[in-house]
């Protein structure tokens, strides 16, 4: 069982116990962070950030200590250490401190040459003639698969970091003689203890006790917008006031008055003038020229005369 418990690769070792204390004190810290925020404290800035990751220790180091417990007893059949959560805790805080700003450099660098390349590469004359949509999936695609990459190789460089921490820990162990289900019995009373009574009656005060105090220090039972956030200024409708409208009314009423009087008198003489033309009478026919008054006709005028026998 010894060389099987360290036959393990570290970086799946590592993962084996800091994956489930993670998604164990996840819910615990989004309680506090909800509370913060009904706080008006946002946990996302200091001194927020500050008190949720003092708040975290504890929870950290009580999660680490509960999921190392069960992969030693449940994996590799070792007595867990007593004090493996704390122990565990300030190691890999250790180590975060000096493998975290390194690899947020190197993945920093990283996302920067694949962003460049990925650039030179769209510069190509046939790729330019692609639509929008498909540029922008290509690009995506060309930095983003080895900024993806990268992130992920640095994950299972701190995991293997945190792997070897885990295995100087196990070979320091003692095996477990026990019965596999004295072991189920052991690791199942590390989550849940024989006083099961005891432990509804705690969790259900907690709960009760971080719901009043959520309700009691939210300012306000509806959503409302941050303080930082500037409202652009409503331009309001004024009020009607029937007495400063009346007197304009009026006189607007007396205008069209006017108006339509003036319209009434020049349709009426544009009448009678109309109907005076009408009525009048026609005048005289001009008499036709005879004898010596009449103009001699044109050499045009006689043809016609003569065709249409009227010089008779």
């Amino acid at each position: 069982m010894a060389d099987q418990a360290l036959s393990i690769p570290s970086a799946k070792l590592g993962l084996a116990v800091a994956w489930p204390a993670f998604w164990t004190s996840v819910p615990i810290k989004i309680v506090a962070a909800l509370l913060f925020l009904a706080l008006g404290v946002h946990p996302w800035e200091m001194p927020g950030l500050a008190l949720l990751l003092l708040l975290a220790i504890p929870i950290d180091i009580w999660a680490l200590g509960l999921s190392a417990r069960t992969v030693f007893l449940d994996r590799l059949r070792r007595e867990p250490p007593e004090s493996v959560g704390i122990t565990l805790w300030w190691q890999g805080a250790l180590v975060s401190a000096v493998y975290g700003p390194l690899a947020y450099v190197i993945g920093g660098q990283a996302i920067a040459v694949a962003k460049a390349v990925a650039g030179r590469i769209m510069e190509i004359e046939w790729l330019k003639g692609l639509a929008v949509a498909e540029r922008i999936g290509l690009e995506l695609a060309l930095w983003g698969i080895p900024a993806v990459a990268t992130v992920l190789l640095l994950a299972c460089g701190w995991l293997y970091c945190f792997g070897r921490i885990v295995r100087r820990h196990v070979t320091a162990a003692r095996p477990c003689d026990a019965s596999y289900p004295e072991l189920v019995r052991r690791w199942d009373l590390l989550r849940v203890p024989a006083d099961q009574p005891l432990l509804l009656t705690a969790l259900v005060s907690t709960g009760v006790v971080l719901v009043l105090l959520f309700w009691a220090a939210m300012p306000v039972t509806t959503p409302h917008p941050h303080e930082s956030y500037v409202k652009p200024p409503e331009k309001g409708t004024a009020l009607i006031k029937p007495a400063e409208k009346l007197p304009k009314i009026e006189k607007l009423l007396g205008q069209a008055e006017i108006a339509l009087k003036e319209l009434e008198a020049k349709g009426g003489k544009g009448a009678k003038r109309k109907s005076k033309d009408q009525g009048g009478e026609k005048p005289e026919a001009r008499p036709e020229p005879t004898g010596s008054d009449a103009k001699p006709a044109g050499p045009g005028e006689a043809s016609l005369q003569k065709a249409t026998g009227l010089d008779r």
